[in-house]
């Protein structure tokens, strides 16, 4: 079978062999694993710095496209004038192969699902990474692709694979997820809810992730006699910013009662900063967190969430894209079976406060969110991905 894979995700060349995000690289080797023939159209070219991996399988074409940009008028302008000529690579390349694989959102991707068009009769799917709910507010970009790929009439014979489940969607729309841990690391993580609470943060750290809201969190509940530390993984913009606030803020710890161990609380920071570490660290650090943070402000399938579920931590996140769904939350409710929804500050605060003297509801809401999570795993998501390759 001939595989086409659109994104405008990039392929780079190091070394002789071909690389891209590492999260990339290791779901599409188990597309790769599956194919015959595997060619991919997509820009060769990233002039910011990636965390990249080479892909297991090299045996496969690179059809390079200048990256579609509009964010000043010469680059818009030199896109625009290349569109023509995209859209025959992308044509001539669809026309040739047997399965067609979009992965949106992207300019690329948009270009390309207007192409598919066309070609009513070529199988294919399409991975949208994005948000797909739909009162969310997006580029008009992407809720174009998200309209002209949700449109039976105009998109034929096609999968489209979807964060969650949302109310009153084409048949083509298919609820699907991503995973990032095998069978064989299942195991049953028992959480001791025990002082100080221990908080963890991964992710970069950027305005969009809003890492600061934990810190806020944590001296919040310090100060109401709750004794909770922080740590954070990952790098980003804010790192510097977050080190020099975090020295500003004072621990109150009212509820400690010895003086040895009120002296031994002191010695301890309330923050921690680790920057990027391999996957060994961050997993030892979520068997050691009780709860998990992330304020993002846009999400997919929120990676760190599900990964510090699979351990048994509650989830703390934003209400954006399927995270309601995740944390089994319904309606206007802000804790649910699996985790928490974070809005305010004061507000989960409160919910923590009164957690903390129910510790049998703690260990439930650890549970059910390790049983969700383990639900999705490595094997599970290839046998999914042969499906639709075989279907």
């Amino acid at each position: 079978m001939k595989l086409l894979v659109i994104s405008d995700a990039p392929i780079l060349s190091h070394i002789s062999k071909k690389e891209a995000y590492a999260p990339y690289v290791k779901e599409m080797d188990l597309w790769l694993r599956h194919a015959g023939k595997v060619s991919f159209v997509c820009p060769t070219r990233y002039k910011r710095t990636l965390l990249t991996q080479p892909f297991q399988n090299q045996d496969f074409k690179v059809l390079p496209l200048r990256r579609l940009e509009f964010h000043n008028v010469i680059a818009a302008l030199i896109s625009l004038i290349t569109i023509p000529y995209q859209t025959i690579v992308l044509w001539n390349a669809m026309r040739k192969a047997d399965h067609i694989h979009l992965r949106c959102p992207g300019n690329l991707a948009l270009l390309a699902s207007m192409v598919q068009v066309t070609l009513p009769r070529k199988r294919k799917s399409v991975k949208y990474a994005g948000n797909f709910s739909p009162t969310a507010s997006q580029p008009f970009s992407y809720r174009w692709q998200k309209r002209i790929l949700s449109n039976t009439t105009l998109s034929k014979n096609i999968d489209l694979l979807v964060y969650g489940e949302w109310p009153n969607q084409s048949r083509n729309v298919k609820p699907f997820f991503t995973a990032t841990y095998s069978e064989k690391d299942r195991k049953d993580f028992q959480k001791e809810f025990n002082e100080p609470l221990q908080f963890i943060f991964v992710g970069t750290l950027s305005v969009n992730k809003n890492p600061q809201s934990l810190m806020e969190l944590v001296t919040e509940l310090n100060h109401k006699g709750i004794r909770a530390q922080a740590h954070f993984y990952g790098d980003g913009p804010m790192m510097e910013e977050l080190k020099v606030q975090s020295s500003e803020f004072q621990v109150e710890v009212s509820n400690v009662s010895s003086s040895e161990s009120r002296e031994q609380f002191q010695k301890d920071k309330t923050f921690y900063f680790y920057g990027n570490q391999p996957s060994d660290v961050v997993k030892r650090a979520y068997q050691n967190a009780h709860f998990s943070f992330l304020a993002s402000q846009s999400e997919g399938w929120p990676k760190a969430v599900a990964e510090s579920m699979w351990y048994g931590c509650i989830p703390i996140s934003t209400p954006v894209s399927c995270v309601p769904w995740m944390l089994g939350v319904s309606g206007q409710n802000q804790i649910g079976s699996r985790g928490i929804i974070f809005k305010y500050v004061d507000q989960i605060t409160r919910l923590i406060k009164e957690l903390v003297d129910e510790k049998e509801k703690m260990a439930t809401i650890s549970h059910n969110a390790q049983r969700w999570s383990h639900e999705y795993t490595l094997e599970k998501f290839e046998t999914e991905i042969i499906k639709l390759l075989q279907s």
